[in-house]
């Protein structure tokens, strides 16, 4: 990550995911076979365009994947295990980025902004491995 307007995209995607992953997992729960609607979809999408951009290809979950066909609406499992594998390499790519360092005299993780600890606190990793 290049600056801390990285950080916040990258926050914002998690975010988004987390409350995309629970509200369709809830419909999936129910009717796994049901469509998705194309209001929904348009924003899930939008969603998965963004995480496109943040997570580059070297975390992107598919490579021949990008966002799903709006003529061809996806079941609501499909598009929770979609969403399930962008959480998951939203994570490791986070996990890549954040180091435990000392700011201001308190041990805490940071994210790594242009190569070296920033003040930009995080919780921990929870993928093992950097990159």
């Amino acid at each position: 990550m290049d600056n801390k307007e990285d950080v916040e995209q990258l926050e914002k995607l998690i975010g988004q995911l987390q409350g995309l992953y629970a509200e369709i997992g809830t419909l999936a729960k129910k009717n796994p076979s049901d469509s998705v609607n194309s209001f929904k979809l348009k924003f899930i999408n939008r969603v998965l365009a963004m995480g496109n951009e943040v997570l580059g290809q070297k975390y992107k979950p598919f490579d021949e994947f990008d966002q799903f066909d709006s003529d061809d609406a996806p079941s609501t499992s499909d598009v929770t295990m979609v969403i399930a594998q962008y959480m998951e390499e939203a994570e490791r790519f986070r996990s890549d980025n954040v180091v435990q360092s000392k700011v201001n005299g308190i041990y805490g993780w940071h994210y790594i902004v242009s190569g070296k600890s920033s003040d930009i606190r995080s919780g921990p990793p929870t993928k093992i491995g950097r990159k």
